[in-house]
């Protein structure tokens, strides 16, 4: 590892390795799985979207994200609705069980977070925060996907 890229490169194998355990919700009954705590996370920021928009802002085929939509309808996570907005296609809104397990389940996430960063000081937990916010940007805006983010405090429903 003789660039500093190489370590970013193995650091974020890593973390992302330990954010999937995490956003898996294994250690508690009713958990979500990861692609169904990502797409929940993007419809409450976003509002009501339809399986187009979701294939376009997530870059995955539209069959990939009907099944995953799917079964989240089983597990009433999400309904389909009628556009708002008045256009042809449907969209899937979150249910309020769908909110109330993302809601519980970040709070899991955060509270981990939380437990591993307690030695440190509150500037460098927002200096940590600042730099994967920026890295995050950077992806997005090579991708061309931006990602919807809070103003401030949590995300509204959608």
């Amino acid at each position: 590892m003789d660039r500093p890229t190489h370590l970013i490169e193995y650091e974020g194998m890593l973390l992302g390795r330990y954010a999937h355990l995490s956003a898996r919700g294994g250690q508690r009954p009713g958990g979500l799985e990861r692609s169904a705590y990502i797409l929940l996370s993007r419809i409450r920021m976003q509002g009501p979207m339809s399986l187009g928009q979701l294939s376009e802002a997530f870059g995955l085929d539209v069959s990939t994200l009907h099944r995953q939509t799917a079964a989240m309808r089983r597990e009433g996570l999400v309904e389909r609705i009628a556009d708002p907005d008045g256009g042809m296609a449907r969209k899937f809104r979150i249910t309020a069980e769908g909110a109330r397990r993302l809601d519980r389940q970040r709070a899991d996430i955060i509270a981990g977070i939380d437990r591993v960063v307690e030695d440190w000081t509150a500037e460098e937990v927002a200096a940590f925060a600042a730099f994967l916010k920026r890295f995050n940007a950077g992806i997005e805006r090579r991708s061309g996907r931006p990602w919807p983010r809070p103003a401030d405090g949590p995300p509204a429903d959608g």
